[in-house]
């Protein structure tokens, strides 16, 4: 049943951010509801082909375990079916902006004064405190803000953002961990509380924990940055045939790694003979190694690599990553049977759990495909939903 069997969600979110959340509260065994408006998440129809014409693949590996509920929160109807789930809840996630959550009576404030055990958790683009606080946020704009896609101009040259929703991801774990501590407090407390996530903050620590560097001190010592991870050659090695990635840094890896490419006079050279030194020198350090690789095959390095007890290991392009031979000794990728969509290669949960873990499987839900049954669970008979669902209020979804 996993963990988390018991707690309800309430899911007013979309796209990525929020989806993230409560894909990992759903994968712990809580019941996720998606609520929906009548268009349905801008991701079921954005990054790929599918055959209902509403379940993307990216959509896909974002909610699965979830059920979807559609309300029309326009409509008075809608919004009373919401509270009257809300009262069932544990816990009301959003990514709505803070105004438009007051507009329909869904403020933290409200629903805190309202249901003392809910747990409200809004994900914003700006923390409430800072001048930024209504502005829109996406994962692009947040990156910018961030120093991630500067992060890149001093690596490459050119400010790139990381080619995925970096941002939404991070914020979205981090969201599930503010979850999950507020569960705990309750336990202890019986009170619910109102949590605010916001991406911006949150990406400003990720990026400036692993590059404020020199700047951390007062007055700052020196530079800003982590000079190994922001060097132009801080990227895979070529080897003769493909791409190497290899991280040698300490002292024990990096004089077993000149031993290996026949250079072991470098480890009294004095740009090399310390952690401190090669990071002083790390430019020569990694023309070194960019010069050795490319002698023998991708294969050939992995091996003697792993024989020095050097950590190495290939890189691979997405469709490689796909067949990796670990992954598929794992476990980690299954085929299920979708009932709109036929066969799909779902992921596992990667993470295993000794009790308390959840090996279910509930298929990413059609718009709307739960609404009937959710309706019904908190009380609504037949002639109410008909009447929700001819006045657009609902959506049934459930494919005959």
């Amino acid at each position: 049943m996993g963990a988390l069997a018991g707690i309800r969600v309430v899911d007013l979110t979309s796209v990525v951010v929020g989806p993230t959340a409560t894909l990992y509260l759903a994968d712990y065994g809580a019941d996720v509801i998606k609520v929906e408006a009548p268009g349905g998440d801008l991701l079921r129809t954005l990054g790929g082909q599918s055959k209902s014409g509403e379940l993307s693949g990216k959509f896909m590996h974002f909610n699965r375990n979830k059920r979807s509920l559609v309300l029309d929160l326009k409509q008075e109807g809608g919004r009373a079916a919401l509270h009257r789930l809300l009262a069932t809840a544990d816990v009301f996630i959003a990514n709505v902006r803070p105004a438009a959550l007051e507009r329909l009576g869904l403020g933290a404030e409200a629903l805190r004064e309202r249901y003392n055990r809910l747990i409200v958790c809004n994900l914003t683009g700006f923390g409430s405190g800072g001048r930024y606080r209504d502005r829109p946020a996406y994962d692009t704009i947040i990156q910018g803000l961030a120093g991630v896609a500067d992060c890149n101009r001093r690596a490459t040259g050119e400010p790139r953002y990381v080619p995925m929703v970096f941002a939404d991801h991070v914020v979205g774990l981090i969201a599930t961990q503010c979850i999950l501590a507020a569960l705990f407090e309750r336990e202890r407390s019986g009170e619910g509380q109102a949590i605010e996530v916001p991406m911006f903050e949150n990406m400003a620590a990720f990026v400036l924990a692993e590059h404020m560097g020199d700047l951390t001190f007062v007055p700052p010592r020196g530079q800003s940055g982590d000079l190994r991870l922001l060097d132009p050659m801080g990227k895979p090695v070529p080897t003769r045939d493909g791409y190497i990635c290899v991280s040698a840094n300490t002292d024990a890896q990096a004089f077993a790694l000149f031993d290996v490419i026949g250079r072991p006079e470098l480890k009294i050279d004095p740009r090399f003979s310390s952690v401190q030194a090669r990071l002083a020198n790390v430019r020569a350090y990694f023309d070194v190694r960019a010069i050795s690789f490319r002698t023998r095959t991708t294969a050939e390095w992995l091996e003697i690599l792993s024989l020095a007890d050097i950590p190495a290991g290939r890189m691979h392009a997405l469709e490689s990553l796909v067949a990796d031979e670990h992954l598929a000794d794992a476990g980690f990728f299954r085929e299920v049977d979708h009932p709109a969509e036929g066969k799909i290669v779902d992921m596992q949960f990667p993470n295993r759990f000794s009790a308390g873990g959840c090996d279910d499987y509930r298929p990413p839900p059609l718009l709307g495909g739960d609404s009937v049954a959710i309706l019904r669970e908190i009380g609504y008979g037949a002639d109410d939903i008909d009447e929700m669902v001819k006045s657009k209020a609902t959506i049934d979804g459930r494919r005959m």
